[in-house]
């Protein structure tokens, strides 16, 4: 099974990043089928993946999660735009 970090585009403009095993659900939480969507982005939705990256395990999902989220918003949006 492969996990994902991945990054959002919010409805206000702003990113949000995650990891998930199941891409698809996961955005359809973020967007509001069920009740598991994160708190930060049900105020701004709709969401729109704009990046993923696949990894053999969560945990260099997580590593990767941890290190994106410190990164400022531009460098965020240089990845992206890739």
């Amino acid at each position: 099974m492969s996990w994902y970090m991945y990054l959002l585009r919010c409805a206000d403009n702003t990113l949000y990043c995650g990891i998930t095993n199941d891409i698809k659900r996961r955005i359809e939480e973020h967007n509001g089928v069920g009740s598991k969507g994160a708190k930060y982005t049900r105020s701004r939705r709709p969401v729109s993946l704009v990046y993923r990256e696949a990894f053999d395990n969560k945990s260099l999902a997580l590593k990767r999660e941890a290190e994106v989220k410190r990164w400022n918003k531009p460098r965020k949006e240089l990845l992206a735009a890739c």
